[in-house]
């Protein structure tokens, strides 16, 4: 069993037991929240794909904590006009516990 989940621009194919990094998200470590745009759900032979979403479908998941992802370097050059720069980026990430799926 499992079910795709849209979490901000991206989405997730998970399964219970399963720990994903999404984009940041509201909630206190250890509280549950609810995802509740679920694109597909897959049981062995039901199959259900939303138009958009699946609006009997939900998926319960438990904040783990919050966290950097690993630093991005942009760096600019520009040749013989004595001109660099360097930027550096680290994504906030929650990492989450994919606890329940119902249907």
């Amino acid at each position: 069993m499992f079910a795709v989940v849209q979490i901000g621009s991206l989405q997730y194919k998970v399964a219970e037991g399963d720990t994903i990094d999404a984009d940041r998200l509201e909630g206190k470590e250890g509280k549950s929240i609810t995802l509740d745009q679920v694109l597909l759900y897959t049981n062995g032979s039901d199959i259900r794909v939303g138009q958009p979403f699946l609006k009997d479908v939900k998926v319960t998941a438990t904040v783990v904590k919050h966290l950097l992802d690993k630093k991005v370097i942009a760096f600019k050059y520009r040749r013989r006009e004595n001109s660099k720069r360097t930027k550096g980026h680290r994504q906030q990430l929650t990492a989450l516990n994919i606890t329940k799926i119902s249907a």
